[in-house]
């Protein structure tokens, strides 16, 4: 029986999206994380109560935990959530304000966006990081995207867009974490959390739909492909015939 076999990427933009297609996983941890917000605020919103609005956060993500042992799947994304929740909760319980809930979070963007930006100044972007977790010689070469000029290129650009999510999230929330604005600091997580995420991603897609930066023949992230170097190598001969 004959097997079908994807024919190989021949530009940079193609090698990420099918990279990022295994690396990136689904919306259902990242409404894990949301929820406990959206209880949260619900909560303090209505009664202005912060340990009942803490312990509301807290049962959410007690049902996401059992929904995910009930389905035996992996509470990984619920764990991390609950570590977020407990850590903010600490903050706020020490200092008596709910807005303290929030800091966290406005701590985490404004590391990601410093991270970011020295990731593109180091040649390093970010996003290359990604990408090489969907890489299948991961293990075999963890830094040849790295060593591909036009993968560090495509990838700096990419970055550039999530340092702008980073960047868009600090400027909105931390005006609103000064004033003790803890509704409209509910209502700007949510809403520049998963939306503003997809926004990002689709930004991405985009470049990456529209971008052709091509593959040399030699270029790192062929690894030891003999098919992408030959069919890269005969597409240069008759480009030069």
């Amino acid at each position: 029986m004959t097997e079908n076999h994807q024919p190989p990427a021949n530009t940079v933009e193609a090698v990420i999206r099918e990279r990022l297609a295994v690396a990136v996983g689904g919306w259902r941890g990242s409404l894990e994380a949301a929820l406990p917000t959206v209880a949260f605020v619900a909560v303090w919103t209505a009664t202005k109560n912060l340990n009942q609005a803490l312990i509301a956060a807290a049962v959410v993500l007690v049902v996401a935990l059992v929904l995910r042992l009930v389905q035996r799947q992996t509470v990984k994304f619920v764990v991390a959530a609950a570590f977020a929740t407990a850590f903010a909760a600490l903050l706020a319980k020490r200092s008596g304000n709910a807005s303290d809930v929030f800091l966290p979070g406005l701590i985490q963007a404004g590391v990601m966006l410093a991270i970011s930006i020295a990731s593109i100044v180091v040649r390093w972007p970010l996003v290359g990081f990604i990408v090489a977790g969907g890489d299948p010689n991961l293990k075999d070469d963890p830094t040849a995207w790295q060593r591909s000029r036009a993968m560090v290129k495509v990838c700096t650009r990419l970055t550039w867009v999530f340092a702008a999510l980073f960047a868009v999230r600090l400027a909105v929330m931390l005006p609103l974490y000064l004033a003790d604005q803890v509704t409209m600091l509910g209502v700007a997580k949510i809403a520049l959390g998963w939306p503003l995420y997809l926004a990002a991603l689709a930004l991405m897609a985009l470049l990456l739909l529209r971008g052709e930066t091509p593959l040399d023949t030699h270029d790192a992230l062929l690894h030891d492909d003999r098919e992408g170097h030959e069919r890269l190598e005969h597409e240069a001969r008759e480009h030069g015939a």
